[in-house]
């Protein structure tokens, strides 16, 4: 019995100087990837997504970066990303291409209207295309992701509005 308690006590010993050992080396590993997003010179950057159409047949991820003069009075946004056609369904059995909306608002605009669109498409299931928007004196920036037919304009199956970036969020 002693020498199956002292095995027991031995075993989580060790497993516990395992797991102490594993997580400074983990979390030193996961530092460098985050280094050179923070030297590029952007006041403010994130990654974002993947974020889906409602039925997932469509995704988009990507890059934000916000640059402000020295003023602090007007700003240039960058939005980089990819967005994947997920649907393998051919067109005639209702297969549709992916969509990404994209969205700025102005900061001088009081009335909340959304300034500057911008669409991107990509048709070829297990494909992406790559798209980059940019806009000037932004407060806020918004995509959502949808299908839309191959030969249509009317997106469908939508997911949420997602914000990227609000003026808040520096």
């Amino acid at each position: 019995m002693m020498k199956r308690l002292t095995t027991g006590l031995l075993a989580t010993a060790a497993a516990t100087a395992a797991f102490a050992l594993a997580v400074p080396a983990a979390a030193q590993a996961a530092t460098p990837a985050a280094a050179p997003v923070a030297a590029s010179g952007y006041d403010y950057e994130d990654f974002w997504g993947s974020y889906y159409s409602g039925n997932h047949k469509a995704k988009a991820n990507g890059w934000i970066g916000v640059d402000w003069n020295h003023h602090q009075t007007s700003n240039e946004v960058h939005l980089r990303g990819k967005v994947y056609d997920l649907d393998h369904r051919t067109y005639r059995q209702g297969g549709k291409c992916a969509l990404i909306r994209v969205q700025a608002h102005r900061f001088d605009d009081h009335h909340g209207h959304w300034a500057e669109k911008e669409t991107y498409r990509h048709c070829g299931a297990g494909g992406y295309k790559r798209f980059h928007f940019a806009a000037d004196d932004v407060d806020a920036v918004r995509v959502q992701v949808c299908q839309v037919g191959p030969r249509s304009s009317y997106a469908t199956r939508c997911g949420d509005w997602e914000y990227l970036y609000t003026a808040e969020s520096e």
